[in-house]
């Protein structure tokens, strides 16, 4: 079984994202240039997140001379999966139907994304058949 991820406050969630989408071993200048596009953050603050994220075993730390580099032990596709079913369970009572009509009548499905779904869909279906013969 697999272990449950925590769920990861906005904050440190941005850090991950940089993380995620950088390179193994980012340093913290490398990750303030990224995070402070969108937000300013302290040097500090920036540190200070990194430290619980190593705490909470999200990311693993080589420290080289006067320099740590920072790199994921927790995938991206981990976490969404983690954090997918949870939104599904909590507000959804595990219904993929709901879900999918709440953002429909919140009219942020459009024609096409109900075509890629319904594409989707199908694939799903044409897999499981396959792996049934």
């Amino acid at each position: 079984m697999k272990r449950q991820i925590p769920r990861l406050p906005d904050s440190e969630l941005n850090i991950m994202l940089v993380l995620w989408n950088g390179h193994p071993g980012m340093s913290r200048p490398e990750i303030e240039t990224v995070v402070n596009q969108k937000k300013k953050l302290a040097p500090t603050t920036i540190l200070s997140l990194l430290a619980r994220l190593e705490s909470k075993g999200f990311v693993s730390v080589r420290k080289e001379k006067q320099m740590n580099y920072y790199t994921p032990r927790i995938s991206k596709d981990d976490y969404q999966s983690q954090e997918s079913k949870t939104i599904l369970e909590k507000l959804y009572g595990n219904s993929l139907k709901n879900f999918v009509s709440s953002l429909y009548h919140g009219r942020a499905v459009e024609e096409e994304d109900i075509r890629e779904l319904e594409d989707y869909l199908h694939d799903l279906e044409t897999e499981k058949n396959d792996r049934h013969k």
